[in-house]
């Protein structure tokens, strides 16, 4: 590795983060990856936790640490783990994310309808690796699940992965929320393989237990707070308003690659056929986003106009959360409200609320491909559902449901 390439990055989470090899360093350096810099990991939730500002370059780094210190401690327990193998597994951890649409998940389906991010990902690292000559032939069969070496593909995506560990530490740190805090250091020293099987030690039981409670305790105070879902909700009616103006010829302002998803109906087969379409999409990040509709509030359609305002002064819609959907009659009352209020007809008022069905499972027992498995001394393997006395197997595998009515409020 040439000397300029020996980079230490210092992480505010981990510490200093070393660059492993040439290669991270020049798919640091690509502009797909580039991009991640201006993505927030978290979407809108910086309207509930004004500190989560980090972004999945970010997130990314400190992956490709944590799998740096697994595949450490694999090795130190006498897993081959071959140095050609090494710099695969950290290439693929290192691009997880690189396919990501503008604010994360928020726009996930907003952009392309009918894809998603691990798709584009893979369809990234496909094009990277053409321009890299094959270097990173590996790295696709490991993140597709094809490498013989099946815990590998387990380290970047299982129930219990590295970009997970990171995920969950960084979010908690950033939004200062300490209930999602994970032990990372004592959980990767306590992995294993067995059969070709990541698994965990059973000394380290009670810090996947403690994992599997922070990661439930994350979801619903952080990911799936019902302010960052009002939020949401707010920007993807901006966007559905802009898209039904965009196709009906209406001229406003967006960058030219925002302009390219506005105006064309884009599903899953039309993004994978058009050669613009990969090329528009990793030119588009969180700031095309934000700047449009910085300059949407002053647009003379009044609906396009008022959302934008709302959502640039954190005016967000009141949400209220339900065990079951919203009737038709209590949505139809809604939409009058709303219609009468503000002066608009029925079309234009159904912009100013939206229903969401969120769900959550903390845990999936026996899923043979990611499930998390505890070993004994005498080698015998037990399912953390069973190997725990904290847990129950209902509390952290049932799926939660909750429904979302969001509405506009004066």
């Amino acid at each position: 590795m040439s000397y300029n390439k020996r980079k230490i990055i210092n992480d505010p989470v981990h510490g200093f983060i070393s660059i492993p090899s040439e290669l991270q360093y020049d798919l640091i350096q690509h502009p797909y990856f580039q991009r991640l810099g201006r993505i927030k990991q978290l979407g809108l939730s910086y309207m509930v936790y004004p500190g989560a500002q980090h972004t999945r370059f970010q997130h990314s780094l400190g992956a490709m640490h944590l799998m740096q210190e697994a595949i450490a401690q694999l090795r130190s327990k006498g897993n081959d783990i071959t140095d050609e193998e090494s710099d695969a597994v950290l290439s693929t951890i290192l691009l997880h994310d690189v396919g990501h649409a503008p604010f994360s998940h928020v726009l996930e389906d907003a952009v392309v309808d009918g894809i998603s991010h691990e798709e584009i990902s893979l369809m990234m690292m496909e094009r990277i690796n053409e321009e890299m000559g094959g270097r990173l032939d590996m790295a696709l069969d490991i993140f597709q699940n094809r490498y013989h070496k099946h815990f590998l593909h387990q380290l970047v995506s299982s129930q219990l992965d590295m970009d997970r560990l990171d995920y969950l530490i960084r979010d908690s740190f950033f939004t200062g929320v300490v209930e999602g805090s994970v032990g990372t250091a004592r959980i990767i020293k306590m992995l294993n393989v067995d059969e070709d099987h990541l698994v965990v030690e059973s000394k380290g039981l009670y810090s996947i237990e403690k994992f599997l409670i922070a990661r439930r305790m994350m979801y619903w105070q952080v990911y799936l707070h019902k302010t960052s879902v009002a939020a949401e909700q707010l920007m993807l009616n901006i966007l559905r308003r802009a898209k039904e103006l965009a196709l009906q010829g209406t001229e406003f302002f967006a960058s030219p690659s925002f302009s390219y998803f506005l105006c064309n109906k884009m599903d899953k087969s039309k993004f994978i056929s058009e050669s613009d379409a990969l090329y528009n999409y990793a030119m588009l990040d969180d700031t095309d986003v934000l700047s449009a509709v910085k300059a949407w509030s002053n647009h003379p359609d009044k609906v396009l106009s008022m959302l934008s305002k709302d959502l640039m002064n954190r005016r967000l819609f009141k949400t209220e959360i339900k065990e079951n959907p919203v009737s038709e009659v209590e949505y139809e009352q809604k939409l009058s409200e709303i219609s009468e209020k503000l002066g608009l007809n029925r079309h234009e008022a159904s912009f100013f609320l939206s229903q969401d069905i969120v769900s959550a499972s903390t845990y999936t027992p026996y899923n043979e491909d990611s499930n998390i498995k505890i070993l004994y001394s005498d080698r015998s393997l037990k399912d953390i559902s069973e190997a725990s006395d904290l847990l129950s197997i209902s509390l952290i595998s049932n799926k939660v449901r909750k429904y979302f009515f969001c509405y506009y409020k004066e």
